[in-house]
Protein backbone atom coordinates (compact mmCIF):
# COMPACT_ATOMS: atom_id res chain seq x y z
CA UNK A 1 0.00 0.00 0.00
CA UNK A 2 1.29 3.51 -0.84
CA UNK A 3 0.92 6.34 1.77
CA UNK A 4 -0.39 9.33 0.65
CA UNK A 5 -1.13 11.04 4.17
CA UNK A 6 -1.78 10.19 7.51
CA UNK A 7 -4.64 7.33 7.30
CA UNK A 8 -4.37 7.19 3.81
CA UNK A 9 -3.47 4.78 1.16
CA UNK A 10 -3.84 3.65 -2.40
CA UNK A 11 -2.42 0.24 -4.40
CA UNK A 12 -3.15 0.49 -7.82
CA UNK A 13 -4.12 -2.64 -10.09
CA UNK A 14 -4.34 -3.58 -13.96
CA UNK A 15 -7.55 -3.35 -15.49
CA UNK A 16 -7.74 -3.97 -19.51
CA UNK A 17 -10.63 -2.16 -21.50
CA UNK A 18 -11.08 -3.04 -24.81
CA UNK A 19 -7.44 -3.67 -25.08
CA UNK A 20 -6.37 -0.36 -23.12
CA UNK A 21 -4.86 -0.14 -19.78
CA UNK A 22 -7.30 2.05 -17.18
CA UNK A 23 -6.14 0.34 -14.05
CA UNK A 24 -7.86 0.23 -11.14
CA UNK A 25 -7.07 2.25 -7.63
CA UNK A 26 -8.11 1.33 -4.63
CA UNK A 27 -7.93 3.67 -1.82
CA UNK A 28 -7.66 2.56 2.24
CA UNK A 29 -9.06 4.92 5.04
CA UNK A 30 -8.63 4.59 8.52
CA UNK A 31 -10.97 6.44 10.52
CA UNK A 32 -9.95 7.70 14.16
CA UNK A 33 -11.55 4.44 15.48
CA UNK A 34 -9.04 2.42 13.79
CA UNK A 35 -11.05 0.60 11.28
CA UNK A 36 -10.48 0.90 7.41
CA UNK A 37 -12.95 1.87 4.38
CA UNK A 38 -11.97 -0.38 1.13
CA UNK A 39 -13.21 1.94 -1.62
CA UNK A 40 -13.03 -0.04 -4.98
CA UNK A 41 -12.29 -3.69 -4.83
CA UNK A 42 -9.74 -5.13 -7.22
CA UNK A 43 -7.93 -8.67 -7.34
CA UNK A 44 -6.79 -8.68 -3.91
CA UNK A 45 -3.29 -11.19 -3.50
CA UNK A 46 -2.83 -12.58 0.10
CA UNK A 47 0.04 -10.22 -0.13
CA UNK A 48 -2.55 -7.82 -0.38
CA UNK A 49 -4.26 -8.50 2.04
CA UNK A 50 -1.96 -9.22 4.87
CA UNK A 51 -1.02 -5.51 3.93
CA UNK A 52 -4.43 -4.10 4.24
CA UNK A 53 -5.37 -5.71 7.49
CA UNK A 54 -1.56 -4.27 8.91
CA UNK A 55 -3.37 -1.10 8.57
CA UNK A 56 -6.08 -1.70 10.57
CA UNK A 57 -9.53 -3.27 11.16
CA UNK A 58 -11.02 -3.67 7.33
CA UNK A 59 -14.80 -2.50 8.12
CA UNK A 60 -16.54 -1.57 5.46
CA UNK A 61 -16.25 -1.94 1.88
CA UNK A 62 -17.29 0.33 -1.18
CA UNK A 63 -17.88 0.64 -4.79
CA UNK A 64 -18.93 3.96 -5.60
CA UNK A 65 -20.87 3.71 -8.45
CA UNK A 66 -23.15 1.78 -10.77
CA UNK A 67 -20.42 0.74 -13.80
CA UNK A 68 -17.55 -0.43 -10.84
CA UNK A 69 -18.93 -3.88 -10.53
CA UNK A 70 -15.98 -5.28 -12.59
CA UNK A 71 -14.25 -6.73 -9.37
CA UNK A 72 -16.81 -6.12 -6.84
CA UNK A 73 -17.34 -9.83 -5.78
CA UNK A 74 -13.52 -9.43 -4.62
CA UNK A 75 -14.91 -7.98 -1.41
CA UNK A 76 -17.10 -10.61 -0.04
CA UNK A 77 -15.04 -13.18 -1.00
CA UNK A 78 -11.92 -12.16 0.78
CA UNK A 79 -13.22 -10.11 3.51
CA UNK A 80 -16.48 -12.36 4.27
CA UNK A 81 -18.80 -10.54 6.76
CA UNK A 82 -18.14 -6.97 6.50
CA UNK A 83 -20.80 -3.84 5.36
CA UNK A 84 -20.64 -3.70 1.05
CA UNK A 85 -21.67 -0.16 0.95
CA UNK A 86 -22.94 0.90 -3.00
CA UNK A 87 -25.15 3.47 -4.86
CA UNK A 88 -28.77 2.61 -5.21
CA UNK A 89 -29.78 -0.54 -7.53
CA UNK A 90 -25.86 -1.83 -6.97
CA UNK A 91 -27.09 -5.12 -5.53
CA UNK A 92 -29.19 -5.76 -8.85
CA UNK A 93 -26.44 -5.44 -10.61
CA UNK A 94 -23.48 -7.53 -8.46
CA UNK A 95 -26.43 -9.92 -6.92
CA UNK A 96 -25.38 -9.71 -3.06
CA UNK A 97 -27.08 -7.25 -0.46
CA UNK A 98 -25.30 -3.91 -1.02
CA UNK A 99 -25.73 -0.97 2.17
CA UNK A 100 -26.48 2.24 0.98
CA UNK A 101 -23.29 4.90 1.17
CA UNK A 102 -25.69 7.91 2.66
CA UNK A 103 -26.18 8.09 5.32
CA UNK A 104 -22.65 7.51 6.06
CA UNK A 105 -21.84 5.46 9.05
CA UNK A 106 -21.46 7.07 12.45
CA UNK A 107 -17.78 6.52 12.74
CA UNK A 108 -17.22 8.27 9.86
CA UNK A 109 -18.68 11.71 10.64
CA UNK A 110 -16.34 14.63 10.56
CA UNK A 111 -13.68 12.47 8.82
CA UNK A 112 -15.34 11.11 5.41
CA UNK A 113 -18.29 12.71 3.84
CA UNK A 114 -19.76 11.63 0.60
CA UNK A 115 -21.89 13.27 -2.19
CA UNK A 116 -23.98 11.76 -5.06
CA UNK A 117 -23.81 13.43 -8.07
CA UNK A 118 -27.77 14.17 -9.41
CA UNK A 119 -29.21 13.74 -12.62
CA UNK A 120 -26.91 10.32 -13.67
CA UNK A 121 -28.94 7.49 -12.83
CA UNK A 122 -27.25 5.18 -14.67
CA UNK A 123 -24.39 6.00 -13.36
CA UNK A 124 -25.18 6.84 -8.89
CA UNK A 125 -21.66 8.00 -8.80
CA UNK A 126 -20.82 8.72 -5.19
CA UNK A 127 -17.66 11.41 -3.88
CA UNK A 128 -15.94 10.57 -1.14
CA UNK A 129 -13.82 13.30 0.78
CA UNK A 130 -10.93 12.26 3.33
CA UNK A 131 -11.36 15.45 5.01
CA UNK A 132 -7.97 14.97 7.30
CA UNK A 133 -6.15 15.07 3.93
CA UNK A 134 -7.62 16.95 1.69
CA UNK A 135 -8.65 14.40 -0.55
CA UNK A 136 -11.08 13.92 -2.92
CA UNK A 137 -12.05 10.58 -4.12
CA UNK A 138 -14.00 9.80 -7.35
CA UNK A 139 -14.74 7.10 -9.56
CA UNK A 140 -15.14 7.80 -12.92
CA UNK A 141 -16.11 11.46 -13.37
CA UNK A 142 -12.59 11.93 -14.08
CA UNK A 143 -9.80 10.40 -15.52
CA UNK A 144 -6.00 11.16 -15.31
CA UNK A 145 -3.98 9.18 -17.89
CA UNK A 146 -0.22 9.90 -18.63
CA UNK A 147 -0.15 12.56 -21.48
CA UNK A 148 2.29 10.96 -23.37
CA UNK A 149 0.19 8.03 -23.82
CA UNK A 150 1.55 6.51 -27.10
CA UNK A 151 -0.33 3.33 -29.70
CA UNK A 152 -4.14 2.08 -29.06
CA UNK A 153 -4.08 3.48 -25.56
CA UNK A 154 -3.76 7.00 -26.96
CA UNK A 155 -6.08 6.46 -30.29
CA UNK A 156 -8.84 5.17 -27.72
CA UNK A 157 -8.76 7.16 -24.86
CA UNK A 158 -8.32 10.67 -26.97
CA UNK A 159 -11.02 9.23 -30.67
CA UNK A 160 -13.02 6.93 -28.89
CA UNK A 161 -13.39 7.63 -25.21
CA UNK A 162 -13.33 11.56 -25.93
CA UNK A 163 -10.93 12.58 -23.55
CA UNK A 164 -9.34 16.00 -24.44
CA UNK A 165 -6.89 16.38 -22.22
CA UNK A 166 -6.31 15.52 -18.58
CA UNK A 167 -8.01 15.02 -16.04
CA UNK A 168 -11.11 14.93 -17.90
CA UNK A 169 -14.55 13.19 -18.64
CA UNK A 170 -15.00 10.41 -20.57
CA UNK A 171 -17.39 10.78 -23.59
CA UNK A 172 -19.95 7.98 -22.21
CA UNK A 173 -20.00 10.16 -18.66
CA UNK A 174 -21.30 13.02 -20.58
CA UNK A 175 -24.07 10.64 -22.42
CA UNK A 176 -25.06 9.28 -18.65
CA UNK A 177 -25.64 12.89 -17.79
CA UNK A 178 -29.48 12.89 -18.38
CA UNK A 179 -30.07 15.99 -15.61
CA UNK A 180 -27.44 18.51 -16.48
CA UNK A 181 -29.31 21.59 -14.05
CA UNK A 182 -29.33 18.52 -11.44
CA UNK A 183 -25.82 17.69 -11.70
CA UNK A 184 -24.23 21.30 -12.13
CA UNK A 185 -25.76 21.54 -8.69
CA UNK A 186 -24.19 18.56 -7.10
CA UNK A 187 -20.79 19.44 -8.54
CA UNK A 188 -20.97 23.57 -7.09
CA UNK A 189 -21.66 21.96 -3.72
CA UNK A 190 -18.39 19.40 -4.07
CA UNK A 191 -16.59 22.28 -4.86
CA UNK A 192 -17.62 24.29 -2.02
CA UNK A 193 -15.04 21.54 -0.17
CA UNK A 194 -12.39 21.75 1.07
CA UNK A 195 -9.99 19.35 -1.05
CA UNK A 196 -6.48 19.64 -2.46
CA UNK A 197 -5.98 16.51 -3.57
CA UNK A 198 -7.29 14.22 -5.99
CA UNK A 199 -7.55 10.03 -6.14
CA UNK A 200 -9.43 9.15 -9.70
CA UNK A 201 -10.45 5.80 -10.14
CA UNK A 202 -8.26 4.98 -13.05
CA UNK A 203 -4.92 7.36 -13.68
CA UNK A 204 -2.65 9.05 -11.90
CA UNK A 205 -3.19 10.73 -8.57
CA UNK A 206 -3.43 14.84 -8.64
CA UNK A 207 -1.25 15.62 -5.97
CA UNK A 208 -1.88 19.19 -5.35
CA UNK A 209 -4.32 21.83 -7.04
CA UNK A 210 -7.23 19.05 -7.49
CA UNK A 211 -9.93 21.94 -6.71
CA UNK A 212 -9.28 24.00 -10.06
CA UNK A 213 -8.33 21.34 -12.39
CA UNK A 214 -11.97 19.49 -11.42
CA UNK A 215 -13.63 22.72 -12.03
CA UNK A 216 -11.95 23.04 -15.78
CA UNK A 217 -12.56 19.53 -16.76
CA UNK A 218 -16.10 20.02 -15.49
CA UNK A 219 -16.06 23.35 -17.95
CA UNK A 220 -14.64 21.45 -20.81
CA UNK A 221 -17.28 18.27 -20.56
CA UNK A 222 -19.71 21.61 -20.43
CA UNK A 223 -20.86 21.07 -17.31
CA UNK A 224 -19.83 24.14 -15.30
Amino acid sequence: MKPLAPDLWIRKYPLSILGTEHGRTVTVIRVSSGKLILHSMAPFSAEDLAAIQGLGEPAWLVEAMLLHDTYAAEGPKHFPGLPFLGPPGFSEIVKFPVDPLLPVPAEWEGEVRVIRLQGAPKLEEHLFLHVPSRTLIVADLIFNFPEDETGWDRFFHRHIAGFRRYPGTSRIFRWFVSDKEAFRRSLEEVLEWDFDRIIPGHGEVIESGGKELLRRAMRDAGFL
